[in-house]
């Protein structure tokens, strides 16, 4: 019997691990995700000539992230 409790605890805890790396990289992958959004929509307001401060209120990016995009375009 108590091979077997061991056994559970040792695959409770390998179920708990996995889903922990699981869980971290699927939050991971909504934030990269929503960053990219952000990228995406401040290119099109760059592209419409929309003015920095615009964009920064609209999307939460940086002046500095906004410029690289502007940048990065040219």
């Amino acid at each position: 019997m108590l091979v077997e409790m061991q056994e559970y605890e040792n695959s409770l805890k390998y179920y708990r691990d996995l889903k922990n790396v699981t869980d971290t990289a699927h939050e991971e992958g909504k934030i990269v995700g929503i960053h990219e959004n952000k990228i995406t929509v401040a290119t099109a307001m760059l592209e419409n000539g929309e003015p920095i401060e615009k964009i920064m209120r609209f999307t939460g990016l940086t002046r500095e992230e906004i410029e690289n995009l502007r940048n990065n375009k040219s």
